[in-house]
């Protein structure tokens, strides 16, 4: 039988394909059994750790040959065990090697090594099985197609400390749902895996508990059955438990918090149970402490890397882990919960996916409601993010009253969470509908927007203007919030203009003013401010290109000629001396703002 790699694939290890390769793919078709057998020990040997030579192997047919010499009554033990032993080596490789040794149809010849007598080949085929079922390329439903494999595996527990680790974790990672858990719950998997928790190796423990945890979870029946079962004289939830402990490793602990997680889900361990619980209370104080630690690490990790961030979010049932710590009881998880979240929250990618998945902005909203100050900080800077404009969240959001929530923000003693909750409504304000807007305002009122634009925090400020500009977005919007906000929002401007301030601030109001001389009806509100005009003026020949080019931008929108009025106001600027400034600045070094003196004066040739 043929084994096939896919084209491109085969084409681009063929080319690499050496004469050795050849040479141990040969000798497995020596007539000489002993040569044979050295040839396959030869191969073992060449393939560990050489993934190009595993490769190699497989596109000139080695892996039909392993198998039929495998499968051969006339085959020695000793050489069935070496060809198990490399078929093992070979699926180590890449996902592409376990797809071709799949389509050679592995599992079932594996599978019939299994009935052998002799332990080693035994243990041999387990291990091969153990690796390829781990592969994510293989169908887990395999392992379940012949209804004789599960009792047979049961069986083999008992036989080597080997044949209890691999499968076990061949159980753990092939039982994927209810019906897997009901198969092997049926077939004795709680009575024949239960004792192996109190083996002396620690890999046959650490496989069995997670046997328990895939078996329990979300399943009441596995979960009643296993409060009751003994293990040397002592309950299986005591045993978890114990496993709980500080001196134990922490993939141990955590797991077998999972199982008692579960247990207590499915209403199997009591809550009045002294025993059981009050200890388990003392230990989830440290579970407690392992979760914060695993939250920090990945918030740490997924900080500047979108692959990582993407690798934490497809681990299985991490997002739900995650948005169940917002949840806990202990406040250092939830902290760590929420900067895990914010963390992941800076990739585009997850907030248009997985966030809206999981609808990660309900838990938040409610965390926001009533949280001490060191978690809202962390909370509220990640409703930043999912307020931006491409986020999915954005309109539930809204929907749920975070205008009111945010804007009181603005007012908190906390310098952190007023910018937050600036920053968040001025992320809200982008690109918006009016309403929105409206809404905006009115929450935040004109008083407390002239009292964030007197606060001392310059984060706090250049987030208010900020907000001032995306409100003050789309010609209709300009207006309509020109005509019952304007004078308020010219008081602003001009204080912004004449206090003292960093060039970054003055250009951002600069940029407002922009705005409004964008506006149909608006820009009047300029024209008629003469001393709005002289500020104008004064920056157009100031010494910093920024504030020129921002001054430049509400001439330019003021004299544009194709709007009605636009020959009053070019008169009026240029009485004002605007046009001399403008052909002084057609001269300037600065290639843009040369560009936008030029555009401008274009405006009067017209």
């Amino acid at each position: 039988m043929a084994c096939l790699l896919e084209t491109p694939i085969r084409m681009s290890v063929l080319s690499e394909v050496t004469a050795s390769s050849r040479h141990y793919v040969d000798r497995l078709f020596d007539p000489d059994p002993q040569k044979v057998l050295q040839g396959v020990i030869d191969m073992k040997n060449a393939v560990i750790g050489n993934n190009k030579q595993k490769a190699n192997l497989i596109v000139l047919g080695a892996v039909p040959r392993l198998l039929y010499l495998l499968q051969q009554e006339t085959s020695s033990t000793e050489l069935k065990t070496e060809c198990a032993v490399v078929l093992g080596s070979l699926a180590m490789g890449t996902e592409n090697n376990v797809k071709s040794l799949l389509d050679c149809h592995i599992i079932p010849a594996l599978l019939q090594g299994l009935l052998s007598p002799d332990l080693k080949f035994i243990e041999a085929c387990l291990r091969c099985l153990r690796t390829i079922f781990t592969s994510p390329v293989t169908p887990e439903e395999l392992l379940y197609t012949d209804a004789t494999v599960i009792p047979h595996l049961m069986a083999l527990l008992s036989r080597s400390r080997y044949t209890q680790e691999y499968i076990c974790q061949i159980f753990s990672h092939c039982c994927k749902g209810p019906d897997h858990q009901t198969i092997l719950f049926n077939h004795g998997a709680v009575q024949n895996i239960a004792h192996l928790l109190t083996s002396v190796s620690y890999k046959v423990r650490m496989q069995a508990l997670k046997c328990f945890s895939v078996l329990a979870f979300e399943n009441p029946q596995v979960s009643m059955t296993l409060v009751n079962v003994l293990v040397d004289g002592e309950l299986l939830p005591q045993i978890f438990v114990k496993m709980l402990q500080r001196d134990k490793p922490i993939e141990m602990q955590l797991t077998s918090a999972k199982c008692l997680t579960y247990m207590c889900r499915a209403g199997a361990i009591r809550t009045d149970d002294n025993s059981i619980v009050l200890k388990l209370d003392h230990d989830l104080k440290h579970a407690h402490e392992l979760r914060q630690a695993a939250f920090k690490l990945y918030a740490s990790l997924g900080a500047n890397d979108e692959d990582i961030r993407k690798k934490i979010i497809e681990t299985e049932n991490m997002m739900d882990r995650i948005v169940t710590g917002l949840s806990e009881s202990s406040v250092k998880v939830r902290l760590a919960a929420v900067r895990c979240l914010h963390s992941l929250s800076r990739s585009v990618q997850q907030l248009r996916t997985s966030f809206q998945d999981h609808a990660v902005w309900k838990p938040l909203m409610k965390v926001l409601q009533n949280a001490p100050d060191e978690i809202l900080v962390v909370a509220s800077s990640m409703l930043c993010n999912l307020l931006l404009e491409f986020s999915p969240s954005k309109e539930p959001i809204l929907e749920s009253g975070a205008v009111e929530l945010l804007c009181g923000l603005t007012q908190s003693e906390n310098p952190a969470l007023r910018v937050n909750g600036i920053w968040a409504l001025m992320n809200m304000a982008f690109q918006a509908e009016q309403k929105i807007k409206a809404d905006i305002l009115r929450s935040l009122s004109t008083e407390q927007l002239f009292r964030l634009l007197s606060d001392s925090d310059l984060n706090v400020l250049m987030k208010t203007l900020g907000l001032l500009r995306n409100l003050l977005s789309t010609r209709p919007h300009i207006d309509k919030i020109m005509s019952t906000h304007g004078k308020q929002i010219m008081q602003a401007v001009t204080f912004i203009l004449e206090g003292e301030h960093n060039i970054e601030v003055k250009e951002q109001t600069l940029c407002i003013l922009a705005n409004i001389a964008d506006g149909t009806t608006a820009k009047e509100l300029i024209m008629t401010n003469d001393d709005i005009l002289q500020k104008i003026k004064y920056y157009m020949g100031h010494s910093h290109v920024k504030l020129q080019l921002a001054a430049m931008f509400c001439i330019s929108n003021l004299i544009w000629n194709e709007e009605e009025g636009s020959q009053e106001r070019q008169d009026k600027l240029r009485d004002m001396g605007i046009v001399d400034i403008l052909h002084k600045l057609s001269q300037s070094p600065d290639s843009n703002l040369c560009d936008k003196a030029k555009t401008a004066l274009q405006q009067y040739l017209a």
